[in-house]
Parts: C-alpha cells; structure tokens; sequence
C-alpha cells in the first residue's frame, strides 16, 4: 500500500497515542499559553486579510439563496464547526515557538501542505458535518415559517425574538445544532492538531480526539463552553473580535493537545519541517 494511502485510511491499524486524564486547571493553562502565544506571534492581520473576504463571499451566497436572511445565524455558528480546520497554521506556529525556533508564517501556513491527504480527510469530514448543520436549519426555518425566505432581516429577527413560533424555533434550532457541535468538536479538537504534529494517518487522529473527549469529560466539555462563549461575544461587534478570539483559540487549542497527548506514545514520524 502506497503510504500516503495508507495515512488515509480510517481503518488504520496503528495504535492509538497515548490519552492522558487532564483537569479543569490545564484547560484554563492551555487557554492562559494561548493567549501568550497570539501576544508574541499576532495573527488578527491575516485572519483580517484571510477570514472576512471568505466568509464574506459564504455569506452572500447564502443571503441570495431562498431561505436568505434565514440562515445568516446559522451560517455564523456553524463556522465554530470548521474552525478547526482554520487554525491549522496556528497549531504549527505554537510548535514552533515551543520547539525555541523562530516564528514564520509561510512555515506555519505550509503545514497544511505537510499534513497532506489526513488533514484533507478530516478537515472534509468537518466540512460535511457543517454542510448537514445548513441543511437542517433550513428544514426548522421552513418547518416554522414555510417554504418562503424572510424578505428582510430586522422583521424577520423581531419575529423570530417576540412569537411563540420564532421561540419554537430557537429552541428546536439550538438543540439540534448542539449535537452538531458536539460531533465536530469531538472529532476535531485533538486531531487536527495531532495531524499537523504527527504522521499518524487520519484515522488514529480522529479516534484519538474521541478517546481524549471520552476520558476527560468535564474538563473538555468546560473547554468547549468556553469556546463557545469567547466566539459568541467576539461575534457581536460585527464579527470584529473573532479575529483576536480566533486566533487565541488556535494557539490555545494546540497547548490542549499537548496537555492531553502523550508525545512520547505517538507512533507516526513527525512531520518533515
């Protein structure tokens, strides 16, 4: 078998890295290491330079839709779903700093090169769970208003925040995304990262992210609350402050990874640099 197949093989019969139990104090160290990180290698330029002019074009496709203005919400929380994926740069660029070499952006962005056909596999896996979640919101919106688009925001939000069919819907909306969230998260707080480090096929990075979650249970589930929180206010200000919460979220989640996998236990070769 060709390695590079071999590396995308979800069946991978290399074992698992060692998961180690974590507590709530490494979950408010790995966040603290985070911040650290962001103050010595700032990155809200590129996520400025690289992140709006995406979601902006996202956003207008899904504004000229027929559900329009009625999956704007949607859109927004369901970037936490692929978010992950975005930082990929950051986990390489924490490395780095941790490894005492210097910071390099075209090094840390070429990780996604390095990473190859695994993280292309698991940051798909993450794309099609965010592709299910548009999907189900459109079918709750049009389960409460029908088949036809709000025609504008502002009535539609007075709607959806003053009527007992707009809380139906928030409620039915919000149950069902969280067991979205809690699917990607699962899947991708430990593997991604643990791709970008290791050469260890996509297949034992993303059970190993399940068997992280499993074992720490309270710890990860304070871990992704706070996520959820930080990327909520950030959100407020017309989405200015995800490029500083982003970015602080990455390097913090490459430091989780650190806290809860056994390096020494990895199998795979390290990447080449």
């Amino acid at each position: 078998m060709e390695p590079r197949a071999a590396s995308l093989s979800v069946a991978s019969a290399a074992p698992r890295p060692a998961v180690r139990r974590i507590t709530s104090g490494d979950v408010r160290a790995a966040l603290a290491a985070g911040y650290r990180d962001f103050l010595a290698m700032p990155s809200h330029l590129v996520f400025v330079g690289l992140f709006y002019p995406l979601f902006g074009v996202v956003l207008g496709l899904v504004v000229f839709t027929d559900l329009g203005f009625a999956l704007v919400f949607p859109l927004v929380s369901g970037f936490a779903l692929v978010g992950p994926v975005a930082a990929a740069p950051l986990y390489e660029a924490s490395r780095r700093r941790e490894a005492g070499l210097a910071p390099s952006w075209p090094e840390a962005l070429g990780a996604l090169g390095r990473a190859g056909v695994s993280l292309v596999f698991a940051a798909t896996l993450l794309a099609a769970i965010f592709a299910a979640w548009m999907l189900c919101a459109g079918l709750i919106y049009k389960t409460f208003y029908g088949a036809q688009g709000p025609e504008s925001l502002l009535p539609f939000l007075t709607d959806v925040l003053t009527t007992p069919r707009g809380w139906g819907m928030i409620v039915v909306g919000h149950a069902v995304g969280v067991v979205f969230a809690a699917i990607a998260f699962t899947l991708g707080v430990i593997s991604l990262p643990l791709l970008v480090d290791r050469d260890v096929g996509a297949g034992v990075a993303l059970r190993t992210s399940v068997e992280a979650v499993r074992r720490n249970k309270r710890p990860m589930a304070l871990w992704a609350a706070l996520v959820a929180a930080i990327l909520i206010v950030a959100s407020a200000p017309l989405l200015v402050g995800l490029t500083v919460a982003m970015p602080i979220l990455g390097h913090a989640t490459w430091h989780l990874y650190r806290r809860i996998v056994d390096k020494a236990s990895v199998e795979g070769t390290p990447r080449r640099r």
